[in-house]
């Protein structure tokens, strides 16, 4: 059975929407509360390996996309989450599965403000110490 299909019987419902860009580069979406089940099947059930995770800022919220890939095929699948509440973005965070996740989740919070709850160390990476708290260099200043 191909991944594409592996990934879609262990997940189910669980998925909201799937989009194959090519042959080799699939997205699908999530509820932000399915994201640490969802990382523990990709990782542990059907060994992906975490490649790393992006943000972007939408008008009214922000987009957060987990790239995984399947190493055997070249395929990479991200897995996307909409996170609509702009004032207080959040979400779990998956370093408690994977600790590879925790340095992506620093930067992530760092420069966009999205809380992973959960996160063992959620400090500043890139900034620098006087960098004003609150002020995310990431997000649209309008």
């Amino acid at each position: 059975m191909e991944m594409r299909d592996r990934i879609k019987e262990k997940l189910q419902d669980k998925i909201k929407d799937w989009r194959e860009v090519s042959t080799k580069r699939i997205y699908f979406s999530l509820d932000k509360k399915d994201i640490l089940k969802t990382t523990e099947i990709l990782l542990k059930n059907l060994e992906l390996r975490f490649i790393t995770a992006s943000a972007v800022e939408l008008p009214h919220g922000f987009e957060l996309l987990y790239h995984f890939s399947n190493d055997p095929s070249g395929e990479i699948y991200t897995v996307r989450l909409l996170l609509d509440d702009k004032l207080k973005p959040e979400v779990a965070s998956i370093s408690p599965l994977f600790p590879g996740g925790e340095w992506i989740e620093r930067e992530i919070w760092e420069m966009f403000g999205i809380n992973f709850i959960g996160h063992p160390n959620l400090k500043k990476l890139l900034l620098a110490d006087e960098w004003p708290q609150g002020d995310y260099p990431m997000r649209n200043k309008k």
